[in-house]
C-alpha cells in the first residue's frame, strides 16, 4: 500500500456533530473528499439540510439526521448508524463558547456549557463505541481547544476552558478504555479559528489573538480539517490518546 492509500476513508461510515457550520462542515467536507459516508447532526434542521445540499451540490451524498446532543445522543447516533450501514467515525465537534467573567457567571449558563461541550462528547461516544465494538473498531475524534492548555484573553470563558480540558481528558481515558476493542480516541485542539464562534477580525481581539501567535493569524476551518481526516484513518494506526495541537503557534510562548 502506498503511503496517500492510507489516508484514504473509502467505505467508512463517518457521523460529524455540529456538522452544519464552520469547522464541522469543513470536517464533513474533508472526510467526504477522502471518501467516506457523512451523516452531519445538530439542532437546526433548515441550517443541517443547507449544508447538506451545498455539500451534495459539490458531489458528496451527505446525510441529516437533527437532533439534540445533549438530550439525545444514542437516537441521534443510532439513527446515523441505521442511515450508513455501520459506523467507522465520530467527529464529536459540537460545541458553545460564552465569554463572560465568572463572577457573572449563572450556574444554568455553565451547565450549558458543560452539557454541550463534555457530556454530549460523553454520551455520543459511549453510544458510537457500543457499534464499533460489535463490527471491530473505529476511531473517534474530539474537537478540544488550545482553551484547555492556556488561559484565553482579553476575554473570560472559564467554563469553555474547563470544559475542554475535560475533553481532552476524557481523550485520553477512553483511548485506554477502548484500545482492546480496536477503536482508537484522539482529539485535536485548533487555536484560533475564523468561524461564528471566534470574531477573529474584531480588532479589539487582534493584539491578543493575532499578534501573540508565532504565525501571526488565524485558521481556516478547512486548515483543521486535514488533522481530523488524518486521525480518522489508517494513517494514525498506532495514535490514540493523542491530542494535536493546531495553533499556528499560538502555545509556544
Amino acid at each position: 500500500m502506498h503511503v496517500l492509500d492510507t489516508f484514504r476513508l473509502t467505505g467508512r461510515k463517518a457521523l460529524v456533530t455540529g456538522g452544519n457550520r464552520g469547522l464541522g462542515l469543513a470536517f464533513a467536507r474533508g472526510l467526504a473528499e477522502a471518501g467516506a459516508e457523512v451523516v452531519i447532526t445538530a439542532r437546526d434542521q433548515a441550517r443541517n439540510e443547507e449544508a447538506a445540499a451545498t455539500l451534495r451540490d459539490e458531489g458528496h451524498p451527505v446525510q441529516v439526521v437533527t437532533g439534540d446532543l445533549v438530550t439525545d445522543a444514542e437516537r441521534i447516533v443510532t439513527e446515523s448508524a441505521a442511515a450508513l450501514g455501520g459506523l467507522d467515525i465520530v467527529i464529536n465537534n459540537a460545541g458553545i463558547a460564552i465569554h463572560r467573567p465568572t463572577f457573572e457567571v449563572p450556574q444554568s449558563e455553565f451547565d450549558t456549557v458543560l452539557d454541550l461541550n463534555l457530556k454530549s462528547v460523553w454520551t455520543t461516544s459511549i453510544a458510537a463505541a457500543r457499534i464499533m465494538k460489535e463490527s471491530g473498531g473505529g476511531s473517534i475524534v474530539n474537537v478540544g481547544s488550545i482553551s484547555s492548555i492556556i488561559v484565553n484573553r482579553p476575554q473570560w470563558q472559564a467554563s469553555y476552558n474547563a470544559s475542554k480540558a475535560a475533553v481532552h481528558q476524557l481523550t485520553k481515558s477512553l483511548a485506554a478504555e477502548w484500545a482492546p476493542y480496536g477503536i482508537r480516541v484522539n482529539a485535536v485542539a485548533p487555536g484560533y479559528v475564523k468561524t461564528d464562534m471566534a470574531p477573529v477580525d474584531r480588532p479589539e481581539f487582534k493584539a491578543r489573538w493575532i499578534d501573540d501567535s508565532v504565525q501571526q493569524r488565524y485558521a481556516m476551518p478547512e486548515e483543521i480539517a486535514p488533522t481530523v481526516v488524518y486521525l480518522a484513518s489508517d494513517a494514525a494506526a498506532f495514535m490514540t490518546g493523542s491530542v494535536v495541537v493546531i495553533d499556528g503557534g499560538y502555545t509556544v510562548y
